[in-house]
């Protein structure tokens, strides 16, 4: 959430950024917000001096009785009742006023980093580099989705979609035999990874409070998107990000402690209402997903540097699978709500011949933590501090593409998969035939 100050003092800058993010009706929505804020802050002085004139007028009372002025106390004790009235009155209408001016800052996105490109869509987001050669596949090579059938003990797929729509609905898939150890040997890579790089490992929960899903921006923004236990009020979480960036809601960090960095696996869960097409076959979009995620608590002047160390860890990741992949700086028109820059990494897919989105790294600045009332102290004075995130890695499209780009032809002629070598003693396997 923005700061209405930085906002006040800096309204053209901030209706510039607005402008390269593409929102709508940004200074209609500026005017109002800075209108209200207005309204706000003449009703916050005055309530103010009313109640220093009350306070005033309280220890004037006992002076005049002392006094014996029954005349002026009396007329104290009356503008004090008038008082009474009056405060009640302005604290209503700034109780309504607050409310008011948190209803239109909610509804709007942060604002975009000076090297964010100011383009609409993903088609206008800009390659910062690619990484690998594009794999040439043998004859008769296949997407995932058929890879995965007819392997093992009864021809028992390795990622069961069918079953798994019997189970819960399209979009959650059953992941057996040598498809589940694959699934358990990436999570437990990715997290010694990143416990090698210092980051601290948390299990959080995976289902989240309203408090918790305002706080890092998924509300009031994607309640859509979000699985909701009407009866607990409860939401499932989209991403491991929420719960471990809301284990510091309220707190003000110890600059000694700083920075934070905590790494979690968890399952995801995502609606994707409306999404449909060969885009999304297999493993390409699912409702129910694993994830690691890395999250960073920075100072300020710390967090770009911080963002480009954890594009770096999370490039490294994908050198060590030995998968092609390709760094986006995000534009405008398709950054999160909440974010300020965003580097998003792909995967060369060699069966689809397409990029698949992999992982996004985030830098929120202080947007996140003004939800959060995230703070430490400097020079005595509480500061917001930044937050981060990124996913390190998503499994699914890592797993479509390990099988698809690893493929290769037996010598009986049979389509068989190789292990990235830094998973084969996580997994105890280095072929799937």
């Amino acid at each position: 959430m923005l700061q209405i100050p930085f906002i006040r003092d800096n309204k053209d800058h901030a209706l510039a950024a607005l402008q390269k993010r593409h929102f709508a009706n940004a200074e209609a929505t500026v005017d109002q917000l800075l209108a209200l804020d207005s309204q706000r802050r003449d009703t916050q002085k005055e309530l103010d001096d009313k109640l220093a004139r009350a306070n005033a007028l309280a220890k004037e009372i006992g002076g005049l009785m002392k006094a014996g002025d029954k005349a002026g106390a009396e007329a104290a004790k009356a503008e004090t009742a008038t008082l009474k009235g009056q405060t009640k009155e302005l604290a209503e209408t700034l109780n309504n006023l607050e409310e008011q001016v948190q209803a239109v800052l909610v509804t709007i996105p942060n604002l975009p980093h000076s090297s964010v490109p100011a383009g609409r869509s993903a088609d206008d987001n800009e390659v910062v580099l690619e990484h690998g050669e594009k794999p040439t596949l043998p004859d008769g090579a296949k997407p995932h989705w058929e890879l995965i059938q007819n392997y093992g003990p009864g021809n028992t797929p390795l990622i069961d979609f069918e079953l798994g729509v019997k189970i819960s609905g399209a979009g959650f898939p059953v992941y057996r035999g040598k498809g589940a150890r694959l699934q358990r040997a990436m999570i437990n890579f990715f997290l010694d990874r990143a416990l090698a790089a210092g980051y601290m490992e948390v299990q959080p929960p995976i289902v989240i409070n309203e408090a918790s899903g305002f706080g890092t921006g998924q509300l009031p923004d994607k309640e859509g998107q979000m699985y909701y236990a009407t009866d607990d009020k409860l939401y499932l979480i989209p991403t491991a990000e929420v719960p471990i960036t809301n284990l510091y809601r309220d707190v003000i960090v110890a600059e000694a402690e700083l920075p934070v960095k905590n790494v979690g696996y968890t399952p995801c869960f995502r609606r994707e209402a409306g999404s449909w097409g060969a885009h999304v076959r297999g493993l390409n979009r699912l409702h129910q997903f694993d994830k690691v995620e890395i999250v960073r608590i920075e100072k300020p002047e710390n967090s770009y540097a911080a963002l480009e160390e954890m594009s770096l860890y999370v490039q490294g990741l994908l050198q060590d699978l030995g998968l092609p992949y390709r760094v986006l700086r995000l534009c405008g028109g398709d950054m999160g709500f909440t974010s300020a820059l965003t580097y998003d990494m792909e995967v060369w897919s060699a069966a689809q011949g397409r990029w698949l989105e992999v992982s996004s790294v985030s830098n929120f600045e202080t947007y996140q933590a003004n939800r959060l009332k995230l703070r430490y102290k400097l020079e005595g004075k509480t500061q917001l501090l930044h937050t981060l995130n990124g996913s390190a890695l998503a499994l699914p499209r890592i797993v479509a593409s390990i099988l698809e780009n690893n493929q290769f032809m037996t010598d009986e002629g049979k389509l068989a998969i190789r292990i990235p070598k830094v998973l084969v003693p996580y997994c105890g396997f280095e072929v799937i035939e």
